[in-house]
């Protein structure tokens, strides 16, 4: 019998920062493994000063409503002037950030 994969083990990474505008990075799989890692990042100072937020999600393969609920927390305890953009997201990835009602506050794009 081959062996089973592993799912790929998330990495989520802060690749850009200044005052304006912070790029978070997703990839792997996002799950409950990765929500201390996650929630320690969004907690990062230097995101809460910038006033846009890309996270790029193209490289994510999965995440579970635990971390998609952390995501809205952080949205949600940012300042309001705050602006966040969801890039490449798969379908599967977009359907459980809008099951936690994420896209009532950032904006998702293919």
């Amino acid at each position: 019998m081959p062996p089973q994969s592993q799912p790929e083990r998330a990495v989520v990474a802060l690749t850009e920062v200044d005052e304006q505008h912070a790029v978070l990075t997703f990839a792997g799989v996002l799950d409950a493994h990765a929500l201390p890692e996650l929630e320690e990042l969004l907690s990062d100072r230097r995101l809460r000063q910038a006033g846009t937020w890309v996270w790029g999600m193209s490289g994510l393969q999965r995440i579970d409503l635990a971390c998609a609920y952390a995501l809205l927390r952080a949205v949600t305890r940012a300042p309001e002037t705050v602006s966040v953009t969801v890039h490449g997201a798969r379908r599967a990835v977009q359907r459980t950030l809008r099951h936690a009602g994420l896209d009532t506050v950032v904006s998702i794009e293919a």
